[in-house]
């Protein structure tokens, strides 16, 4: 069964979640998910069902068996290569990232087109000049590619990456990419974010109480 892009996201929460418990904390319980995300008691028990991992009347979910089942239905331990595009604060920013290692993604190198940042190493990972992309791409098998370039330079970066053998990439960029169809491209809408956040009817309470 397909998993939503929505409940996949709210499924990784969890694991957040259940990754900061205690460790006497045995049990968590559906309420426990809904008030620390604000989001319908009822819709982590919908998510949870994704799972096949029943829980128990007033005990809730094993924490250590809810744990794994989210981590075998997510693939966190099917470890996946990846390029960062883009060497500069975020992309730098992105490779010092230790969390990425514990959900299965493994960032093999950068890419950038500064003489000054080619031949650098950003917390182990090396910059190479963004020519080498399809060489590389090929060599290693890696199909999945972070984009931080800037935005005026994305679309053509973007394009340059598919005729390249990339054939997934996160977009940090504001700028939407027009690639081929084969090419699948998750945008990472952090102002969207930001703005969906200040917009929120509680946080206008909040500002207007001040």
């Amino acid at each position: 069964m397909k998993i939503p892009d929505k409940v996949i996201r709210r499924l990784t929460l969890y694991h957040f979640i259940l990754d900061d418990l205690r460790e006497d904390e045995k049990y968590i319980s559906s309420s426990k998910f809904s008030q620390l995300l604000n989001i319908d008691n009822s819709q982590v028990r919908k998510d949870l069902k994704y799972l096949d991992k029943p829980g128990k009347a007033r005990i809730g979910y094993d924490a250590k068996i809810l744990k794994k089942a989210i981590e075998e239905k997510l693939g966190f331990k099917q470890t996946k290569d990846v390029f960062i595009i883009g060497a500069g604060n975020l992309g730098s920013a992105l490779a010092k990232y230790s969390n990425f290692q514990d959900y299965g993604l493994n960032v093999l190198a950068m890419f950038d087109n500064n003489p000054n940042k080619i031949g650098t190493t950003i917390n182990g990972k090396e910059v190479f000049d963004i020519t080498k992309v399809g060489n590389l791409s090929q060599r290693l098998g890696v199909e999945i590619a972070i984009l931080t370039v800037p935005r005026e330079s994305a679309k053509s970066v973007a394009n340059y990456l598919a005729g390249s053998g990339i054939k997934y990439i996160w977009n940090f960029t504001t700028s939407i990419l027009d690639v081929p169809e084969e090419v699948k491209v998750w945008n990472e809408n952090l102002i969207g974010s930001f703005l969906q956040f200040t917009n929120n009817d509680e946080v206008k309470e909040n500002k207007n109480d001040k």
